[in-house]
């Protein structure tokens, strides 16, 4: 039996991205002089599109990565054309990325295979023939790369390769090798830089990429290779100095490549990431998109085949063409047909009894509150403004209280955080969108601690949360109505698990006789390792699920499991781990916390194991209900910034990359 129902979750930032792909002359015309023309879009406005490649030599068509049709598929338009047409690529996989078209032939990452054991990345470099629709894998068997450049002649490709080696961990500076190899010979490889990322061909004999340098700035390096023998014909040698960071550089790859390279920047008193020209011949660097949009991130540029156009993507901008406004529900190509996804704005959703609504919270630090959103996205109600409430569980037995908790989120067993019960009249949830009147009770005494991740019994009597009143963060279980309030002889409370570890974020299986959550009790000293364990509701019968690996196997010792839940029918687990590695390089994308976290179910032993997710982004905080949650199509109700919703555009920078170096 496969699993069935309806997965909501979240997915930090992507719905608030806006990208579109957008192109300036080079040289750069001054600002005066720059009139409507000095920047064109190239695509349409539909979904998020980020990531392309000239197509044709005029700088007008552009292939670029969309996440149109609920997950990452590639697609190509020209200027102004009202419309983007799909590129063949492979059916069924849910990440596609850095496209290039070069003489009839689609190069691109994928990943859609799954490597032989967990820990390691899907991305590979495959290369479709647009005519036959006929695609092979470029990169070797069981060999990670990803950012693949080609040189304009088609024939050299360069990539960012992880090798074969298993995951090491590492996003902010992804430990990366640059390797170059024939178009017709892809297994005879050479690497041509220990340490690098992000390749573009300047000519057929020279190679640029960005790391970082032992003074702690991103820069770019540069790497002469005979065209012959693949083999580089001198020392690696930094183009750009320190004092600023330059990543993801883009050269001209016909003739000689031209005076230019193109660079991201980030400089000490700018909060924006911006493209800039940099000069071969005097080392200077010249503005490009500061000057026409001095407030807007932009992100990886890209030279036309003849150098005089350079692309890159941005927000699209308040007011443009285009999807303009960000939706509460999002539909997301599931791998299991059984499976409905949905990408939801906001964090920890919950499913009301008759799960026709949602609850949830905003932004973990921008919007307060609770929510109430029908389950079709038609409707929304704020019940709450209160600050600092995280974390959703709605009753199964009573339509008007949903569970939360009060204070600040990932802070230590002695912070003040409360379980709180938020009760309210349901039958409300039937006016027009708006807010419905809900009052606040706190269960847990503000002196115990660290109280939150509250779930609710089937029955509705009990609440099962997290508490590091002990000094140690374990499981407790509280009076559903009263709380702890011992002393007025209404509430109790007693202590599911013990011990000097993390127990955490607990769910309760809807036939009631199991809690599951998330421990590192097998290794308490690291405080990076999470596995699922399952326990009755009297403490008994405390187990492991081995996911990753067998009892005692390396990979199960590297499990990082969060946010678990039950599927409706108790005999699934859902949850977000760190199985499958990063698929593209971080630098290149707006913030995102953890880009390894993915959906996954498996059975109650750990066994039938499906990745559910499969992107750059930080996926999380699922919640699993039926089938018949959510109607076919969806409604457009969407964010309103004139209500104190976000917008599109309101994303982040990495906050790891400073400019304290």
């Amino acid at each position: 039996m496969e699993p069935t129902g309806t997965i909501v979750f979240a997915t930090v930032g992507v719905t608030n991205f806006g990208f579109d792909v957008f192109s300036a002359a080079v040289p750069p015309p001054s600002t005066e002089a720059a009139g409507e023309d000095a920047e064109r879009r190239h695509t349409d406005g539909v979904s998020v599109n980020f990531n392309a490649q000239f197509v044709d030599d005029g700088g007008e068509e552009v292939a670029f990565v969309s996440e149109r049709g609920g997950a990452a598929g590639l697609f190509r338009c020209r200027a102004r054309a009202e419309r983007a047409e799909p590129l063949p690529t492979v059916e069924g996989s849910l990440f596609h990325d850095r496209p290039t078209v070069r003489g009839g032939r689609l190069y691109f990452v994928s990943a859609h295979e799954q490597p032989p054991a967990p820990f390691r990345s899907w991305a590979a470099v495959y290369a479709t023939e647009i005519g036959s629709k006929e695609t092979v894998r470029v990169s070797p068997p069981g060999v990670v790369d990803m950012s693949p450049a080609v040189s304009v002649s088609g024939e050299l490709v360069a990539v960012a390769s992880y090798g074969d080696r298993p995951w090491a961990f590492d996003f902010r500076v992804l430990e990366t090798e640059v390797a170059v190899f024939r178009a017709a010979d892809p297994a005879r490889r050479v690497v041509v830089a220990e340490r690098g990322g992000w390749p573009t061909w300047h000519g057929e004999g020279t190679l640029f990429f960005h790391r970082v340098a032992e003074d702690g700035w991103w820069s770019v390096f540069r790497v002469d290779v005979s065209p012959e023998t693949l083999e580089p014909t001198g020392g690696e040698r930094r183009v750009t100095p320190p004092g600023l960071h330059c990543f993801t550089p883009a050269a001209v790859g016909r003739g000689g490549g031209g005076r230019w390279i193109a660079v991201a920047t980030r400089r000490k008193g700018r909060a924006q990431r911006h493209v800039e020209l940099f000069d071969l011949e005097t080392e200077s660097f010249s503005p490009l998109t500061e000057r026409l949009n001095p407030e807007l991130h932009h992100y990886n540029p890209f030279f036309s085949p003849s150098g005089d156009r350079v692309g890159y993507h941005r927000f699209r901008g308040a007011g443009a063409p285009g999807d303009s406004v960000v939706p509460y529900l999002q539909p997301v190509r599931s791998p299991v047909s059984s499976l409905r996804m949905l990408r939801v704005y906001g964090t920890f959703p919950s499913f009301s009894p008759d799960a026709a609504h949602l609850a949830m919270n905003g932004d973990f630090f921008k919007t307060p509150g609770v929510t109430i959103l029908r389950s079709d996205g038609a409707k929304r109600w704020v019940l709450t403004r209160e600050p600092n409430l995280f974390y959703t569980s709605w009753s199964p037995a009573e339509s008007g209280v949903i569970f939360t908790s009060m204070g600040p989120i990932f802070e230590t067993t002695k912070a003040t955080v409360r379980i709180a019960r938020l009760e309210f009249d349901a039958g409300e949830l039937t006016t027009d969108r708006g807010e419905v009147a809900a009052t606040l009770k706190v269960l847990t005494r503000p002196e115990a601690g660290n109280d939150a991740f509250p779930a609710v019994s089937p029955c509705g009597k009990w609440v099962v949360f997290r508490s590091g009143r002990s000094g140690h963060k374990n499981l407790y279980i509280v009076d559903a109505a009263h709380g702890e309030d011992v002393a007025a002889g209404e509430g109790t409370i007693r202590r599911l698990t013990d011990g000097e570890w993390i127990d955490t974020m607990p769910s309760w299986s809807p036939d009631g006789s199991l809690i599951a959550f998330s421990s590192n009790r097998h290794d308490p000293t690291n405080a990076a390792v999470f596995s699922i364990y399952l326990v009755r509701p009297d403490g008994s019968g405390l187990r492991r699920v081995h996911v990753a690996g067998p009892a005692g196997s390396a990979a199960a010792d590297m499990e990082r499991i969060n946010h678990v839940c039950f599927s409706p029918d108790s005999r699934w687990l859902l949850f977000t781990a760190n199985f499958g590695g990063v698929m593209a390089e971080p630098i290149s994308a707006p913030n995102q916390f953890q880009p390894y976290g993915d959906l996954y179910v498996c059975r109650l032993d750990g066994s039938g194991l499906v990745r559910l997710t499969c992107n750059a982004y930080e996926n999380g905080t699922p919640a699993w209900g039926p089938a018949s949650s959510a109607a076919a199509g969806l409604e457009s109700l969407s964010l309103d910034p004139a209500a104190g919703d976000e917008s599109l555009g309101e994303f982040d920078e990495p906050l790891w990359l400073t400019c304290d170096v």
